[in-house]
């Protein structure tokens, strides 16, 4: 029951944070271990959460009257391909290195998602060429399949730099994340790396906190997530790196 409740608030905070910055995952996969995952199960079993949150995210766009399925094939594809090969990858670690691994890399995602990329300024800048932005996300598919948090700032950093509209552009991200989501997932279920015991709760945490998010930020709260997520990421890191 405690480790129930203890998904259930996780999911919930980093869907919140998931709308206010990003990098949620950066609380999720570090909760899961603590609850008892093995670290490439707890990488798994996230994919759960995150498949929930974009699919609801990518409905209400929808609803709203964002059309970003336009021209999302030469996104997907590449992304998906990458994600592929990421999740196989990632897969093969054994769960002490991957904890470490995580655990390192916490701390880059953790700036970038406190220093927002300024989307508007990067769509001023020239527009890549069709193959350097096939092979940038490629590389962002590579490391979404790995590893997951983050992925959606890295996602919105190369959709303004290939010259898409901001709005636009978050639509594709979250279409692009389920997708590959939809991908990744299959190589963790048949490795055996997702607990649903521990899956189901996160999820429920997710749906609920990605209501409340979107609610936060029309407030204006996110200078009050933003120190909750700077002590959880710290705190949680160095569990994973084995400082304590």
């Amino acid at each position: 029951m405690s480790d129930t409740f203890l998904l259930l608030i996780g999911g919930f905070v980093a869907a919140v944070i998931n709308t206010l910055a990003g990098g949620g995952s950066l609380i999720t996969v570090p909760l899961l271990v603590v609850a008892g995952a093995p670290g490439t199960v707890a990488n798994g079993t996230n994919r759960v959460g995150v498949l929930a949150g974009t699919f609801n995210a990518s409905r209400m766009f929808q609803k709203l009257g964002v059309e970003g399925m336009k021209g999302i094939g030469g996104i997907l594809g590449p992304a998906v391909a990458g994600s592929i090969l990421g999740s196989v990858v990632v897969s093969r670690l054994a769960d002490d290195a991957f904890e470490q691994v995580f655990g390192v890399l916490m701390i880059p995602i953790l700036l970038l998602s406190l220093r927002k990329p300024n989307a508007a300024s990067l769509a001023e800048r020239p527009p890549w060429p069709r193959w350097l932005s096939t092979g940038v996300f490629f590389a962002v598919g590579l490391y979404g399949g790995a590893f997951q948090a983050g992925v959606g700032l890295l996602l919105i950093v190369a959709l303004a730099r290939s010259g898409v509209d901001l709005v636009l552009a978050n639509h594709i991200k979250v279409i692009t994340t389920f997708v590959f989501t939809c991908f990744a997932l299959p190589v963790f279920l048949l490795d055996g790396r997702i607990d649903w015991n521990l899956a189901l709760p996160l999820s429920v945490g997710f749906a609920g906190g990605a209501w409340v998010g979107a609610h936060i930020t029309v407030a204006g709260g996110e200078r009050v997530v933003r120190p909750v997520l700077i002590l959880a990421v710290v705190a949680l890191s160095g569990r994973l790196v084995g400082l304590y």
